[in-house]
């Protein structure tokens, strides 16, 4: 069974799916609510799930659909980010966009493996453990200056920049340097407030003043404190969620 809002995606996925003898697509779904109620009306062994779409993300119906989940499922994402990480330590599968045939093809023997032995279960129930919504996120960060540390709060905060092995905090009085790494620091941060741009560069969404569409389809994000960052494409789908409007 498939689900991905992405038509394009769907299309691609099913015409993998087709060259596979032993594969039946059972079903296809746009969202999160049709994937609830075709898993119940067909029972699938395997789900092919998006990780962002309207409404229910694919974590939140894995979690809605508790032990009736399917046997296998191998998560479908564009965005790489710390919840990747999560993925491959818990032996789930996932296929980042764009993948090719021989990508997908080592997503379905891992498939096929897990079917036949039965095994996974107990490592899916981990990484949704793993990624449950904290109840506490971050409300000051340390950060040593000489031979003091100073508590940065954040609010203070306008956007995080990653520098090697450090992440360098920009706010109103300036720059502290805090010895972590960026995918880290992004999992202790309330999603409410803050937004990865980039890689290598996470918002204050309270500091953000505008965004500037480029002629290359790009978004220029401007603080208000006049600092510009560009929006990377692998990003801007969960920026448009976390600050609440569509750019186009």
């Amino acid at each position: 069974m498939l689900v991905d809002d992405e038509p394009l995606v769907r299309l691609g996925l099913r015409r993998l799916l087709d060259q596979e003898p032993d594969v039946e697509l059972v079903a296809e779904c746009a969202d999160g609510e049709q994937a609830l109620a075709a898993v119940a009306q067909h029972q699938p062994d395997v789900l092919l799930l998006d990780m962002q779409m309207p409404g229910k993300t694919g974590l939140e119906v894995l979690r809605a659909l508790g032990t009736a989940r399917p046997k296998a499922v191998v998560f479908v994402t564009a965005h790489d980010t710390y919840a990747i990480d999560a993925f491959e330590q818990h032996a789930v599968d996932y296929l980042l966009k764009p993948f090719d045939q021989r990508r997908f093809r080592v997503a379905l023997a891992r498939v096929r493996e897990r079917l036949g032995t039965g095994a996974g279960d107990e490592r899916l129930d981990r990484l949704l453990a793993s990624l449950a919504p904290r109840t506490q996120w971050l409300e000051r960060i340390p950060a040593k200056v000489a031979n003091r540390v100073t508590l940065v709060p954040v609010g203070e905060i306008h956007w995080i920049e990653a520098a090697d092995n450090y992440v360098r905090l920009h706010t109103g009085d300036g720059q502290y340097a805090v010895r972590e790494t960026m995918n880290n620091l992004a999992d202790q941060l309330d999603p409410r407030q803050f937004a990865r741009v980039h890689r290598s560069a996470i918002v204050n969404l309270g500091r953000v003043k505008e965004m500037l569409a480029l002629p290359s389809g790009d978004y220029t994000v401007v603080l208000e404190s006049g600092t510009r960052l560009t929006l990377s494409r692998g990003y801007r789908k969960v920026f448009e969620e976390q600050i609440g409007r569509a750019l186009s």
